[in-house]
């Protein structure tokens, strides 16, 4: 909206051309998004209090996790909210392809989570939600659409670009749909699985849709793009903006998400944010470079996956309990805050070596 009114006011006060920098809007959609936020988040967990909705604990889960009963769930709707807002104010939305496919992408996704939370806290869904094999078929459909859209840009490559090497592509075909749904899919789920604990999942995520903001910045501007020896992407500098709005909501989120937390994310947040991330990663073209900076994600799946094939097979557990988050809090040697900001401070680390990744060709 606001590059209609730049249009429309530059005759007057040439000034306002400062808008068309999508730098300046970067910043504004992240202090935007972050007021908004947190403007709303109080009223919607007195909401949310007022009408029960609130988090089911598993009792196979660790005991401590007990006494987070009856903490406010659903966070990730204002997170979708103030995205869409932002989207609406300060992108191009009308005239740019990956504008609309992200959103396509975050809404669809949204719904998925908003749902399967609904029958979590609700009787008719008995406190169970959807059954995976629902939401997981959900979730490709709403990937493969936005794929098949991306692949049949005429300016976009359905290459592999691996890091460090230079001029290393290759070249899959078709095979990049499912390729891309895979990674899609893969992250929603694994950003699901790492929210676990009172601001596990949140910042990693911002810490990777931060990383995002500044790659997809840089292949959408062609001599960044020439000089790093990025594949060039025109138009997709526009995602930077849906990037600093939703690293600015999640700061808003961890402020209430922070131990003790008082509201959790919920699937309708963390399976949305993994589904933006993911999406960006697609775009970006970065899926190798993804497994490092989206490092805390990776290693919670792998453990969950570890877990299940090592108990299926001989009957013994790999780790004392999975996610990997759990398996270090049910020692009862190191209290929750502190291993929440320890996996900060890793996910931290993972981004500054992809940072430096990018540059190495």
């Amino acid at each position: 909206m606001i590059l209609y009114l730049v249009d429309w006011l530059r005759d007057y006060f040439p000034s306002v051309q400062i808008f068309n920098y999508i730098t300046i809007r970067i910043f504004i959609s992240i202090l935007t998004s972050f007021f908004i936020s947190i403007f709303f988040y109080p009223k919607f967990i007195n909401f949310l209090r007022r009408k029960k909705v609130e988090q089911t604990i598993r009792e196979d889960g660790p005991k401590a996790h007990l006494a987070k009963a009856g903490t406010p769930t659903m966070g990730g709707v204002i997170i979708i909210f103030s995205l869409l807002i932002n989207v609406l104010l300060f992108t191009d939305f009308m005239n740019n392809f990956y504008i609309y496919s992200i959103t396509f992408l975050v809404v669809g996704t949204g719904i998925i989570g908003f749902y399967d939370d609904y029958l979590n806290i609700t009787k008719s869904g008995k406190g169970r939600g959807l059954s995976a094999r629902s939401k997981f078929l959900a979730q490709i459909l709403i990937a493969t659409v936005f794929m098949v859209f991306l692949y049949l840009r005429q300016d976009y490559a359905p290459e592999l670009h691996i890091p460090i090497f230079k001029g290393a592509t290759v070249d899959i075909g078709w095979w990049y749909i499912p390729f891309g749904v895979l990674v899609i899919v893969g992250t929603s789920n694994a950003v699901n699985l790492t929210d676990g604990m009172d601001g596990l999942a949140t910042v990693p995520s911002m810490v990777s849709v931060l990383l995002l903001a500044m790659i997809v910045y840089l292949v959408g501007h062609a001599a960044f793009a020439n000089y790093l020896h990025l594949f060039f992407i025109g138009g997709a500098g526009e995602l930077a903006v849906v990037a600093g709005a939703t690293f600015g909501s999640a700061m808003a989120f961890l402020w209430y998400n922070t131990y003790p937390a008082q509201i959790f994310m919920g699937d309708t947040g963390s399976l949305t944010l993994g589904a933006l991330l993911g999406g960006l990663v697609v775009v970006t073209k970065t899926e190798f470079l993804s497994i490092i900076f989206n490092g805390i994600f990776v290693i919670e799946t792998l453990s969950v996956i570890i877990q299940v094939t090592s108990f299926k097979l001989t009957g013994k557990r790999v780790f004392r309990m999975a996610p990997f988050h759990h398996h270090f809090e049910v020692t009862g040697k190191t209290a929750e805050p502190k291993l929440v900001v320890r996996f900060w401070i890793v996910a931290i680390l993972l981004a500054i070596v992809s940072t430096a990744l990018i540059k190495v060709r």
